[in-house]
């Protein structure tokens, strides 16, 4: 039997609070099994009522089909959680965080016969200053290039200019750079010049008549009294964003990439 000469990836948006996993739970192997997918990737940063990731979560992603589980900012807010960070290399934290953080920034997969690298970055605008995006992924492609079939990169931030950007400069050199963060699904899903796929943001996993994901009441009061109060996560029916990347295995340049909104009225 001839070797597999594409790669079907599945990168899903920020998972957010318990209607982003409902619908997972149930969504999930539906859209894995229509899309054909080897491997899934979803940014989990929300996945604990809005900020962070705990165990249990993680250990029912990864029973779903899920390979890789990346995040961003919020990650740090479950302490007790840290130590997984450090324990499960199928867990990212963005690898421009210092070194003396907890946890891996980058991950290789393997699944069926091929190698696929995954990586995580921040932005720093509107964001943390920490280490610069472009030169740490640029490292870690360099390291990672000859041993891998593709490598996918969720980049969370803040500001499409950076995302774009980043883009561009990493455009050929990797298979597909998907943003995460704001969890507004962008219309700019497409291949760059050198063959490297990529959409400003994929969206979010989470309540679809929201405001990203919190209870519009809370969020337009918010607006009209400029008073900060908490924002909560609209307990609602909810959406799967995201995209589906094929990629050509020899080339390591992407195919084609699908943007998906799939609701669930759960």
């Amino acid at each position: 039997m001839a070797a597999q000469r594409t790669l079907t990836a599945l990168l899903l948006g920020d998972v957010l609070g318990q209607p982003g996993c409902r619908a997972l739970f149930i969504g999930l192997p539906q859209l894995i099994k229509q899309y054909r997918a080897d491997i899934v990737v979803v940014n989990g940063e929300n996945a604990d009522n809005g900020f962070g990731l705990n165990d249990e979560l993680a250990r029912q992603f990864f029973s779903l089909g899920v390979h890789v589980i990346t995040s961003g900012n919020h990650i740090w807010q479950k302490e007790e959680f840290r130590p997984t960070l450090d324990s499960d290399e199928r867990i990212l934290r963005p690898a421009n965080y210092p070194t003396s953080a907890p946890g891996h920034g980058s991950t290789i997969v393997e699944i069926k016969g091929m190698r696929v690298g995954v990586i995580n970055v921040q932005g720093r605008m509107q964001m943390s200053p920490i280490d610069c995006p472009f030169q740490v992924s640029s490292r870690l492609i360099e390291r990672m290039k000859k041993t891998t079939d593709a490598i996918l990169v969720d980049f969370h931030a803040e500001v499409p200019q950076e995302k774009e950007a980043l883009a561009l400069h990493l455009d050929g050199a990797i298979s597909a750079l998907v943003g995460t963060h704001t969890h507004v699904q962008t219309l700019d899903a497409r291949i760059l010049p050198k063959g490297s796929a990529y959409i400003t943001d994929m969206g979010m996993c989470g309540p679809y008549n929201s405001v990203i994901g919190s209870d519009p009441m809370i969020a337009i009061k918010r607006q009209m009294t400029q008073v900060p109060y908490r924002n909560e996560i609209l307990d609602a029916p909810a959406t799967l964003q995201g995209v589906v990347v094929t990629i050509d295995i020899t080339t390591k340049k992407a195919l084609s990439i699908t943007p998906i909104k799939e609701n669930f009225h759960i």
